[in-house]
């Protein structure tokens, strides 16, 4: 695939983290506009390469991209607007409660993500008790030379101690700690700005697959 020129996305987002306000946001606005349409562009193209393979209803960039405006009632982080551009690609976009592909663009935290951030209570006792049961299809996957080489290990946070249910000396307690089910790829800056992010970030969705494929029976 062409590169995509994301270096307006970084700019652009750099400049916002140090300036956040909106009469700054204002005079700055055809920066962001250069910026956001970048952003789009690539994730047409993601949703495009995706789609080939998963059945993303035809989701559009966006259907899939967050507002850059921070939502003030649930944060303590008062400042107008986030400083990263982010998209989740899934069957109905970023409100989907289904499984799909997290992209975060974020000077110095650039990540590619999916799985269970916040996972419903039904869904992680689901979890919690096919892992008890049999954790051999899980541990195939997240065992693999090329998850380990993307992923490392699953990133989710977990319980300090063993949840209710389970004995304390359980030998998949690591796993049954575990409150969110995720798995993360961290991006350098300079990986985003070079010619092969594109193929990187598609490589890393579909290698990020099984895992939400596995994830998929609880949702």
């Amino acid at each position: 695939m062409p590169g995509f020129d994301l270096q307006p996305v970084l700019e652009f987002t750099t400049a916002l983290k140090q300036n956040n306000n909106r009469p700054w946001f204002m005079e700055h606005r055809e920066e962001y506009d250069r910026a956001r349409a970048r952003f789009e562009e690539f994730v047409c193209a993601l949703i495009r390469e995706l789609s080939k393979t998963d059945p993303l209803g035809g989701i559009t960039p966006k259907d899939c991209i967050f507002r850059l405006n921070r939502d003030l009632r649930f944060t303590k982080d008062k400042t107008p607007y986030k400083p990263y551009m982010s998209a989740y690609i899934a069957p109905g976009g970023r409100k989907s409660r289904l499984l799909g592909y997290y992209l975060h663009l974020e000077p110095g935290n650039v990540m590619l993500a999916g799985g269970f951030h916040e996972p419903e209570s039904r869904q992680l006792t689901a979890f919690r008790e096919a892992i008890s049961q049999n954790s051999e299809p899980l541990k195939m996957i997240i065992s693999d030379k090329r998850f380990i080489e993307f992923f490392g290990s699953i990133s989710g946070e977990r319980l300090k101690t063993i949840p209710r249910g389970f004995t304390i000396n359980h030998p998949e307690a690591d796993l049954l700690r575990l409150k969110s089910i995720t798995v993360t790829r961290k991006i350098t800056n300079s990986e985003v700005i070079s010619p092969g992010f594109f193929d990187c970030t598609l490589d890393t969705f579909r290698e990020m697959k099984p895992f939400l494929e596995y994830l998929g029976q609880f949702v």
